[in-house]
């Protein structure tokens, strides 16, 4: 089961490549959150998976302090005041 665990893992280290090229690409900072989101939940998955599979409880806790912070990177995010208009004259 544990080949499996990582099997998976890697599939979503994939993914994580994938959301890093929109990171970079993308055109607006809606798109760079939702990139940060993506790494912040495929993080916290692939730690679980390993947990699982290494038998390591701390991955564990270390994938609750992931998840603490990409709620706050979020909330910080919404939550921001809007950039003000360029003066074009």
């Amino acid at each position: 089961m544990s080949a499996f665990f990582l099997g998976v893992a890697v599939v979503l280290l994939l993914n994580v490549l994938v959301g890093l090229w929109r990171l970079l690409l993308g055109p607006t900072a809606a798109d760079r959150m939702v990139s940060a989101n993506l790494f912040g939940t495929t993080g916290v998955a692939i730690l679980l998976l390993l947990a699982e599979a290494e038998d390591r409880g701390p991955l564990r806790d270390v994938a609750l302090v992931l998840v603490v912070l990409a709620v706050v990177s979020t909330a910080t995010f919404i939550t921001r005041p809007p950039p003000a208009p360029e003066d074009r004259s």
